[in-house]
């Protein structure tokens, strides 16, 4: 957000002096935000810039250390040797020993409001030019789904914030207050709603842009956060008449080939075969294996993830326990890196094992790893993988809570017992208790099952009132295990709910205020 502001800043003074000391008329050669948008592909590379902001707020470092290793689905290697700044900040939001100065959540902050601007621009000058008007509901609904997308994602991590309707030209439209969660949940949906009217119903196979059934899933995940059961079932129904479909097995949605298939709502694209590799990539898979010097053995591509900071969003014993036995999700979810850690806490894999069941064998250590984004590729560190936003079944677990919440527990087991079929490849393991209390329950869990790591157990815990509960507890069960953790970690209270908002903002924008207990 700050980049771009201050670009605009510097190009507003630029053109302000020039035309002072030169001419009135601005120079016909130089491209502003005024005359860029003179076609209707420059409104469509725009798009593809704002869809590629969505990169850093979805799929990043920051995501996963403040959606996974917050919760009680992963954790971290700890390497005594490895005490530099960014690696004990990732370790001290993991241990809710982060504050404001830490350096690894304000990431998400930034790629957040980048995103917000980058839609902005769009949704400032679409009529700039004339388009049609299935173009330019197309391009205006992507647009408005996207901002909409980043200011919920937002919200849900760092509470009230300031709201940017249009990109800021001056200093005063730049530094404004926060709003009040409320107010930024009504432009959430006044965005989301009118992106569903705009937006098209999906066409198979998808192009990985936004569709009606994208902004109605979110509208609907809106409406879920805000309680509004009702409106959720309302919108989340529309979406299951849509042609979305399980594939039959869960691996199967996480395969390149089924990139953009019949399960996917929304991804976040990744492509190697474009023409600058590095900057659309997917590698999050080495951030979560055991430091190596040499990845192959599970990978099947020699790379050091050492220097390159693996060892992070660890798979916990406590999510590994918690997969029902025939729950074909734990063995397409995680997997095990056989091998041995040296004395400065490095490894070298051996073998890899299925994690259902498994012991180690004497002298090995067995290291569990996210394993359903790795697939087959040839250079270290692309693994070509989309990120899942929104599968179809998770819309199907968000229509199921929202019709219990609402005593609809007869309406919701359909929903709820598609998914666990399919998990369970039978029928056999459906749930048949209507009790809002114990669906309520089964379904948080099956939740956890089926979106492990898609950055989801934090908010999930958080929207429905059990992460005080939980983590507090999970945090005992850590210190027993893990003697490096100090005696203040998890000490998980109402104000840690929430991430403090970046100390840089705090001190660039004096209206900024900080949240409690920061």
């Amino acid at each position: 957000m700050k980049k771009i502001t201050y670009f605009i800043l510097i190009v507003l003074s630029f053109l302000e002096l020039s035309c002072k000391k030169f001419l009135d008329e601005t120079n016909p050669n130089n491209i502003t935000l005024g005359n860029y948008f003179k076609t209707e592909n420059d409104f469509n590379l725009a798009v593809n810039g704002a869809y590629n902001q969505l990169r850093g707020l979805y799929n990043s470092r920051s995501a996963w250390t403040m959606g996974e290793m917050r919760s009680d689905n992963t954790h971290y290697d700890y390497k005594s040797s490895d005490q530099a700044v960014a690696t004990v900040n990732r370790c001290a939001v993991a241990d809710f020993l982060d504050d404001k100065f830490n350096n690894q959540t304000p990431p998400k902050w930034n790629a957040g409001f980048n995103t917000i601007s980058a839609a902005n621009v769009i949704i400032d000058h679409i009529d700039d030019i004339t388009l049609p008007d299935a173009s330019r509901n197309s391009i205006l609904g992507q647009a408005k789904f996207i901002r909409a997308l980043a200011y919920f994602d937002l919200v849900r991590y760092y509470g009230g914030l300031p709201i940017y309707p249009r990109a800021p030209l001056t200093r005063a439209e730049t530094y404004v207050a926060r709003s009040s969660v409320q107010e930024v949940y009504n432009l959430i949906i006044a965005d989301a709603t009118d992106a569903a009217a705009m937006l098209g119903a999906p066409a198979f196979p998808q192009t990985g842009r936004a569709t009606k059934g994208a902004a109605l899933t979110l509208l609907g995940d809106v409406y879920m956060s805000l309680k509004k059961y009702d409106l959720a079932e309302q919108v989340l129904k529309q979406v299951t008449g849509m042609g979305y479909t399980l594939f039959p097995n869960y691996g199967d949605a996480f395969q390149l080939a089924n990139k953009n298939g019949r399960e996917s709502v929304f991804e976040i694209q990744f492509n190697t075969a474009l023409a600058v590799p590095q900057a659309n990539v997917e590698g999050s898979v080495y951030n979560f294996l055991p430091r190596m010097v040499n990845t192959t053995v599970v990978t099947g591509v020699n790379f050091n993830n050492v220097t390159t900071v693996g060892g992070f969003n660890t798979p916990t014993q406590d999510l590994i326990s918690s997969y029902e036995a025939g729950d074909q999700r734990l063995d397409a979810s995680i997997a095990i890196a056989e091998g041995t850690f040296n004395a400065t806490d490095d490894f070298t894999a051996t073998a890899v094992k299925s994690v259902v069941g498994y012991t180690a064998p004497a002298g090995k250590v067995g290291r569990p790893f996210p394993k359903k984004f790795l697939h087959t590729h040839t250079i270290g560190g692309q693994t070509n993988d989309n990120w899942p936003v929104y599968r179809y079944a998770e819309t199907l677990l968000l229509l199921a809570e929202s019709l219990n919440e609402q005593n609809k527990g007869g309406e919701a087991l359909p929903y709820l017992n598609a998914v666990r079929s399919r998990a369970f490849g039978n029928a056999t393991a459906n749930i048949t208790s209507t009790d809002q209390t114990v669906l309520r329950a089964a379904i948080l869990k099956e939740r956890r099952a089926e979106l492990a790591f898609e950055n989801k157990r934090w908010l999930d815990l958080v929207r429905t009132g059990n992460a005080i509960t939980v983590m507090n507890a999970f945090g005992v069960k850590q210190k027993v295990l893990y003697s490096y953790l100090q005696t203040g970690s998890y000490n998980v209270t109402q104000n840690r709910l929430l991430f403090p908002i970046p100390n840089a903002e705090i001190l660039l924008n004096e209206k900024l205020t900080q949240n409690e207990g920061y």
